[in-house]
């Protein structure tokens, strides 16, 4: 896939909150995830995809309710694109929030091997 294509079924993937069915589409085996803190039960850098499998799994089980996604078009330079991420949600124990972030994607031999959160 090209760096178009992968950032396009990215982002449909987010909208239809199917975080995991990206990761198996979508990330080489050797991906990379940065989280802009550390939080608590989640490391700051996630490497391989069975431990982001793992990160993604751990972040929805504290997810009570998800009230919608958007997702703003992907900007694609070279072999990176990022778009923007509002996620509707309220996690167990918390009031309902909204949460924001830019998402940045490196993408190599048609595969996500990087991505970071901004908030």
């Amino acid at each position: 896939m090209t760096v178009d294509q992968v950032a396009t079924h990215l982002a449909d993937y987010c909208r239809k909150e199917q975080f995991t069915q990206a990761l198996k589409e979508l990330y080489a085996e050797n991906a990379v995830s940065i989280e802009p803190v550390e939080f608590p039960g989640f490391d700051k850098e996630t490497k391989r995809l069975a431990a982001m499998m793992e990160k993604d799994r751990k972040f929805s089980a504290m997810v009570e309710s998800r009230h919608g996604t958007t997702v703003s078009d992907p900007l694609i330079a070279g072999n990176s694109f990022c778009f923007v991420l509002t996620m509707d949600m309220k996690m167990k124990g918390r009031d309902r929030e909204k949460l924001t972030e830019l998402c940045v994607y490196v993408v190599e031999d048609g595969k996500i091997i990087s991505e970071q959160f901004f908030m």
